[in-house]
């Protein structure tokens, strides 16, 4: 499992919030660099994971600005007749 993967999966369990793992991947980016080098693989990887983190904050931001009225209605009474969905 990656580095990546272990943060994911504590902000998923609700363990730490995502902007609590940026800040944390953020400073375990900088200390990497410091010690390896700013042009090491393991810097690069570092920032990537940042940049991976970032980008997950922005599409649950995202989602969740999007929802209508009908959304919002749905998600509270998911057995309402306007809400069911049906295969043709």
């Amino acid at each position: 499992m990656t580095t990546l993967d272990l943060v994911q999966a504590a902000v998923n369990s609700g363990t730490k919030t995502i902007e609590e793992a940026i800040v944390e991947a953020i400073a375990e980016a900088r200390e990497t660099c410091d010690i390896n080098g700013s042009n090491s693989a393991g810097c690069a990887v570092a920032w990537d994971i940042v940049e991976e983190l970032q980008a997950e904050k922005s599409h649950k931001k995202q989602a969740t600005q999007h929802k209508t009225s009908l959304d919002n209605y749905c998600t509270m009474h998911p057995e309402a007749v306007e809400c069911l969905i049906y295969d043709v």
